[in-house]
């Protein structure tokens, strides 16, 4: 214990911080404190150690997360790359695909084409061999008449045999390029057709030649059991065949390809025959239907048969008179330009009883109509059409059916109204012209004595202002006639009716 032990500064310094603790831990042998101060001293060595290496450590860690945030990035850009890249490779091979679905449709609505111009050529070869060619040879019909009835098939045949040669070699778009001028004996023959079927049939009921030899041309096997009625229909037909096949070729035929533009010409001109053909079958259903109500009425004072008009409905409404007694029905027929009035023929007539007795007819062109009962989902309602000098008031118990009467009325009221009508100018009067002769001669003596010198040298001049004026003169509609109605309509003023008249006169009484 007498042993003197030499302690280095640095832990002498420590031992000296030993000295402030309490008296306890002052008064232990120096033994015990250089052994503290020792192990204190390690164990800070240690400390710094275990930091140095906890550093190290963490940068470690740094460095191993950032490479496996590199790598990560790597395979990411790895994955969007072949995602890319297998896209664009997919989309490529989707473009070829669609490529492909348009070249097997298009290649699929060519051999139809094909097909059924074969089969649409033979017929009418035999239309024109075994009908046209031997009934002009034979002379079973007068020209005339088998004009009307074949009309321009002849060469419609000739026109489809040489697009036949065309489409079979797969020249779609060289041969409808040069089929569309042609298409001009086409707008013959659908113009005509309705007029074939009519004169068909009267050649079938009056010629016994005739009717025999269609018998016979028909039992012939090229015809397959087809009849003349039927193979006279096929180039109407063709044409909406013809639209259906190019719509489809030209949308499968990519605009890179020189057919496209003449494929797409075709298109315009076929759908414009297409076009014409349906209005030759809206004109002649028209028609029929003027024919149906013109059979309907009794005798031959109401004329519906004009042109120009259209039939738009009929049914029943009842009549609403204006002193206040029972209501009648009453049968109505609207066109585009009037509304007739007709009443049921007594029962008991043998010969008419089934048909109508026209009472009035009321023109549109100056009408209002309007809904009077029947806004709401209730039963019926009333309407009110008012005329220059009448006025009806109609009513329905359907309500649907008084709505399509206001439609329809309010809608051929409109179409009449919006149309172009003509503007009669007044002529002056010779009081008028004087004064105005008056004044301008005091404004401008020397140009009026000029003028008027030369008007009485120039007698051929002065003969053509007075037939100018008489003509003006005779336009003009006449005052006696716009306050009376006439009592009854002449057969040939009732489908030719001028605006002015259509506006002065309320309604006409048959």
């Amino acid at each position: 214990m007498g042993r003197r032990v030499e302690i280095s500064a640095a832990p002498c310094s420590r031992v000296t911080e030993w000295a402030a603790f309490p008296a306890v831990v002052a008064e232990q042998p120096i033994s015990v404190l250089v052994y503290t101060a020792s192990r204190k001293q390690e164990a800070e060595g240690e400390k710094s150690a275990w930091i140095k290496n906890r550093r190290r450590y963490l940068k470690e860690e740094q460095l191993i997360a950032s490479t496996r945030e590199t790598e990560t990035t790597r395979r990411l850009l790895i994955v969007l790359v072949t995602v890319t890249m297998s896209a664009l490779t997919g989309q490529c091979s989707t473009i070829q695909e669609q490529r492909d679905r348009w070249e097997r449709k298009r290649s699929r609505t060519a051999k139809e084409l094909v097909k059924t111009e074969q089969i649409y050529c033979e017929q009418l070869k035999l239309v024109t061999t075994y009908f046209v060619e031997i009934l002009q040879a034979k002379g079973t019909l007068k020209p005339d008449i088998r004009e009307n009835i074949f009309s321009s098939i002849k060469e419609i045949h000739s026109v489809n045999q040489s697009l036949l040669v065309h489409v079979e070699n797969g020249y779609f778009g060289r041969g409808f390029d040069q089929f569309c001028p042609h298409l001009q004996h086409y707008n013959t023959y659908v113009d005509n057709i309705y007029n074939a079927s009519k004169v068909l049939g009267i050649q079938l009921k009056k010629n016994k030649a005739f009717r025999r030899f269609k018998k016979l041309q028909e039992s012939r096997a090229e015809f397959k059991d087809h009849k003349l009625e039927d193979l006279l229909q096929l180039p109407v037909q063709r044409i909406d065949q013809y639209m259906h096949f190019l719509q489809d070729l030209t949308a499968n035929t990519t605009p890179d390809n020189p057919e496209f533009e003449q494929l797409s010409r075709a298109v315009t001109e076929v759908s414009d025959v297409s076009q014409r053909i349906q209005n030759n079958t809206r004109r002649h259903e028209n028609h029929l239907q003027l024919c149906r109500v013109q059979k309907l009425l009794k005798g031959r004072s109401t004329k519906v048969l004009a042109a120009g008009r259209w039939y738009i409905r009929e049914g029943w409404l009842k009549m609403v008179p204006p002193k206040g007694k029972e209501a009648k029905p009453k049968m109505f027929f609207l066109f585009s330009d009037m509304l007739l009035q007709a009443k049921r023929c007594s029962p008991l007539d043998p010969t008419n009883g089934d048909k109508f007795t026209g009472q009035h007819m009321f023109p549109l062109k100056a009408c209002s109509v309007e809904k009077v009962f029947g806004h709401t989902k209730s039963k019926g309602g009333l309407l009110s059409l008012t005329f220059p000098k009448a006025k009806l008031l109609l009513m329905s118990t359907n309500q649907e059916d008084l709505n399509d009467w206001y439609q329809s009325l309010s809608s051929a009221i409109r179409k009449l109204q919006s149309k172009e009508t003509v503007v009669y100018q007044r002529a002056e009067t010779p009081r008028k012209r004087a004064l105005h002769a008056a004044a301008d001669s005091h404004n401008t003596p020397s140009s009026s004595s000029s003028s008027s010198s030369s008007s009485s040298s120039n007698p051929v001049r002065k003969r053509n202002m007075e037939t100018s004026e008489e003509r003006e003169r005779a336009q003009k509609p006449p005052v006696e006639w716009e306050g009376s109605a006439p009592k009854r309509m002449k057969q040939s003023d009732a489908p030719e009716q001028s605006s002015v008249e259509a506006s002065t006169s309320g309604c006409v009484i048959l």
